[in-house]
């Protein structure tokens, strides 16, 4: 691994993380910075929880003055509709965002569906090797954590590939070394992640020297 995502340069909020750009994310990244060239006026932003969704969300909308809808699963349907219809006709871009489009998410205004079904989805997928690293990294410098990339190479190849599995993954390990009085390493992350049960097997293309 010999690369790190870079952060995307929207400006962002002080209170904010960048955002970190990976294969996982780059073509739902792009679309957004050109939403200008929108075949309509709305995307669906889809991506899992703790994927940065909402603040990728965000800095679109610092960048284009469009109008964000978080969580629209829980968002009314007629409100949605109208939504839609305003962002046409005022050319101001809207990004829906939620965990998935239709028809996962299921749409009974029959309006709604079929505008939807002609919107655009932009999708955030599973971190990739790459984004697992950085976003451990920056989880670990968050809480002033000392983890060597050897340390970091180890989860990569064992943690699932989902941003909720890496947020519990360094909960565990923080709260490790707090009790232990340890600084991080692979042996305490073994036993740790062991019984938090956390740990996968190594992913073929890992290294297995640090097995």
């Amino acid at each position: 691994m010999t690369q790190l995502p870079l952060p995307l340069s929207w400006p962002a909020d002080p209170t904010d993380d960048d955002f970190l750009i990976s294969s996982s994310n780059d073509h739902a990244a792009l679309h957004l910075r050109r939403w200008g060239a929108w075949p309509v006026m709305t995307t669906l932003l889809v991506g899992p929880r703790k994927s940065g969704r909402s603040t990728l969300a965000r800095l679109f909308a610092q960048q284009s003055s469009g109008r964000i809808i978080d969580d629209a699963e829980r968002v009314g349907e007629t409100a949605l509709f109208h939504a839609w219809n305003a962002a046409q006709a005022e050319r101001r871009p809207l990004l829906i965002v939620a965990e998935a489009p239709p028809p996962d998410w299921q749409i009974r205004l029959a309006d709604l569906r079929s505008r939807l079904a002609a919107t655009p989805v932009a999708r955030i997928g599973p971190p990739d090797d790459a984004l697992m690293a950085a976003l451990f990294e920056r989880a670990f410098l968050r809480r002033r954590l000392d983890a060597r990339r050897d340390l970091i190479d180890w989860l990569v190849a064992r943690v699932d590939r989902s941003h909720i599995a890496i947020e519990r993954t360094v909960d565990a390990l923080d709260e490790a070394a707090l009790a232990n009085r340890k600084r991080l390493s692979i042996t305490l992350a073994r036993t740790t992640m062991t019984a938090a049960g956390l740990l996968s097997a190594p992913r073929p293309e890992s290294d297995e020297s640090n097995a």
